[in-house]
């Protein structure tokens, strides 16, 4: 069975946003049959759409595994509720929210799983991440810079790299 290289936006902006994201990390890694490639730096950046809520904390990690992505979907959704994540309103606060971004080269467009994540071309918390980690699979690299460099100019989305 080949190998599928999958990569996850994890971000939260509820308690100790580094702590659920490094426990998240820490879940995903130990899981048998998962192998992370690689992560990003850590980034605090301005919620999107509901923007009365504290600032988010985000990172994208590079993985390797045989599971489908209904089982990965299923994987991170079990993670989000053992971390306390709550489903009530959309762009509601949160402790985790881990979506998967791409998922090797395929696409998808079901009710519940979008492949590549139908929002991540506007999302500066996802490119900038992931453009540190990213070797060309989905889309060219100089895609998402060109993608990223145009966001700068017409959205207000604020986003700082933070040590981590």
């Amino acid at each position: 069975m080949e190998k599928n290289k999958v990569y996850l936006s994890l971000g939260g902006n509820i308690g100790d946003r580094k702590g659920y994201i490094q426990k998240a990390i820490k879940m995903i890694g130990k899981i048998n049959g998962i192998k992370i490639l690689g992560k990003s730096g850590l980034y605090e950046t301005t919620p999107v759409g509901y923007l009365e809520q504290n600032l988010f904390l985000n990172v994208v990690i590079k993985i390797e595994t045989k599971f489908s992505e209904r089982e990965i979907l299923k994987i991170i959704n079990k993670i989000e509720a053992e971390l306390d994540r709550k489903r009530e309103i959309r762009w509601e606060p949160r402790t985790i929210d881990i979506d998967i971004l791409l998922f090797s080269n395929k696409k998808i467009d079901e009710i519940d799983l979008i492949i590549p994540h139908k929002e991540m071309l506007n999302r500066l918390f996802v490119l900038i991440p992931l453009i540190e980690i990213y070797d060309g699979d989905y889309f060219e690299k100089e895609v998402i810079v060109k993608r990223i460099d145009e966001l700068f100019k017409i959205e207000d989305q604020k986003i700082q790299k933070i040590n981590d």
